[in-house]
């Protein structure tokens, strides 16, 4: 395994054993992305209306995942 490869290893580590609230940023900016791409793609909609578009649900999902990742963690210990 390469420095680089070990880095990128102890970083997902610890991205995905530490904070949910680190976790769920991380997941909410992805999934906005992510929706932004599907909504262009999908509908032909301009980069400013998918974004616009792209926000609110990701957003959301961003609070129910952090909900649902603190809570596994209180669970898990």
């Amino acid at each position: 395994m390469t420095e680089f490869q070990a880095s990128a290893l102890n970083a997902t580590k610890r991205i995905l054993g530490g904070s949910s609230l680190v976790l769920a940023i991380v997941y909410t900016i992805g999934h906005i992305f992510i929706a932004i791409i599907c909504v262009r793609l999908i509908t032909g909609a301009s980069l400013e209306l998918a974004a616009v578009d792209a926000l609110v649900e990701p957003i959301i999902n961003g609070f129910w995942f952090y909900l649902l990742h603190s809570t596994w963690k209180k669970f898990q210990k």
